[in-house]
C-alpha cells in the first residue's frame, strides 16, 4: 500500500542574488515526499541546500520555482493570512538554541508567543499550556520565569522544542537541532524528539551532519550535494547498500564500533573542494570529485531514478549498469 503523503515537494528551486549578475543556486530542482508519521533525514556537506529546503517548507523562504504540497494542497503561493494558518501545522526547531530565542523574553513568553499570535489561549489556560509544554521537554514550571541566558545549551534547545510544540503542529523541520550541543547532550535531545513523535503523532524533516544520528532517528535518508538530491532510500538500505559514489564516501567516514575493523577498513577520501553554487559544473555536480566519473558525467546531468523499490539514485553508473 502506498504511503500517505503529508508533504511533497516537486522540482523545488531556491536561488539567491549574490551581487551583480551572479545567482547562487542553493536548491536546484529537488523532489521528494514525507509520509505521515515518518522521519526523513537530510544529510550532506555544509552549503548543499538542506536548511534552505527546510526554510522553504515552513515559508521562511519563497521558492524560486517548483511546488510544495501539504496534505495535497499547494502551499507555494500562499498569501500572508494563509501562511499564518499553515504555521499552526508546520513549525521549525533551529540549529542555534541561543540565537533563536529572544533574550529579552522569559521562557514562558517565548513559548506563549505562538499562542498569542494565533489567539489560541489566554489567562490561566495559556499558562497551563506553557507549563505542559515545559513538562513534555523535561523542564519544570518554575523555568517559565527565567531568561534564555540562565540555561545550558541543552536546556535552551528544549525551550526551542517546547516553543515549536505549543501550537500543536503536525510537522516539524528539525534544522540541525543537535549540532551546537555537547556530544553528551545530543543523544538526550534525539531521544526526546523520538518520544515526542510517538506521543504526539508528529512528522519530521530531520537535517543533520551526524550520519550516525541520522540513521538512529530516520525512517528514510536523502543525501544532498550542491543543491541536488543524489540518493534517497530507507535508512537501513542506505547504510547497507548505498549506491552513489558521494554517498559511499560520506558513509565511509563513519567510525566503526569494532576497533579491529576500524583500523583495517578503507576510507574514501574525496579530492578537491565543493564547487561554487554560483557556477556549478555542467552534468553531474559531483563529477569533478568522483573517482569513478565517466565522460558523460561532465556533460549530461543524471536524473534521480528509482533503481529498486523505494531506492532512488542520480548517477550514470547506476542507470547504465
Amino acid at each position: 500500500m502506498a504511503p500517505e503523503k503529508l508533504l511533497e515537494i516537486k522540482n523545488l528551486k531556491k536561488y539567491f542574488h549574490a551581487g551583480g549578475n551572479d545567482v547562487l543556486k542553493a536548491v536546484d530542482d529537488v523532489s521528494f515526499y514525507i509520509a505521515k508519521g515518518e522521519t526523513l533525514g537530510l544529510v550532506g556537506e555544509s552549503g548543499c541546500g538542506k536548511s534552505t529546503i527546510g526554510r522553504s517548507i515552513v515559508k521562511l523562504y519563497e521558492p524560486t520555482a517548483g511546488k510544495i504540497f501539504y496534505n495535497g494542497e499547494d502551499i507555494t503561493g500562499f498569501d500572508k493570512a494563509a501562511a499564518k494558518n499553515f504555521a499552526r501545522k508546520a513549525q521549525m526547531i533551529f540549529q542555534d538554541p541561543y540565537a533563536s530565542l529572544d533574550p529579552r523574553l522569559t521562557v514562558g513568553d517565548i513559548i506563549g508567543e505562538g499562542l498569542d499570535i494565533h489567539k489560541l489561549y489566554s489567562g490561566g489556560e495559556r499558562q497551563e499550556v506553557i507549563y505542559d509544554c515545559l513538562s513534555k521537554v523535561g523542564l519544570h514550571r518554575e523555568h517559565a520565569n527565567r531568561f534564555p541566558h540562565e540555561f545550558s545549551g541543552g536546556q535552551r534547545q528544549r525551550v526551542g522544542i517546547a516553543r515549536a510544540l505549543a501550537i500543536s503542529p503536525e510537522f516539524i523541520v528539525c534544522d540541525e537541532p543537535i549540532s551546537a550541543l555537547d556530544v553528551s547532550i545530543q543523544a538526550q535531545i534525539v531521544n526526546l524528539l523520538i518520544k515526542l513523535q510517538e506521543d504526539m503523532k508528529l512528522t519530521y524533516l530531520f537535517i543533520a551532519h551526524d550520519l550516525s544520528m541520522i540513521k538512529y532517528i530516520s525512517d528514510r535518508v536523502g543525501v544532498m550535494y550542491l543543491g541536488k538530491l543524489m540518493e534517497l532510500t530507507g535508512s537501513n538500505e542506505m547504510y547497507k547498500n548505498s549506491l552513489h559514489p558521494y554517498t559511499e564516501a560520506l558513509f565511509s567516514a563513519i567510525a566503526a564500533a569494532d576497533p579491529k575493523y576500524e583500523r583495517t577498513r578503507r576510507r574514501i577520501v574525496l579530492k578537491g573542494s565543493v564547487p561554487s553554487p554560483i557556477s556549478p559544473p555542467a552534468g553531474c555536480r559531483f563529477s569533478g570529485r568522483c573517482r569513478r566519473a565517466m565522460d558523460v558525467c561532465s556533460s549530461v546531468e543524471p536524473k534521480l531514478t528509482e533503481v529498486s523499490s523505494g531506492h532512488f539514485c542520480a548517477c550514470h553508473l547506476i542507470s547504465n549498469s
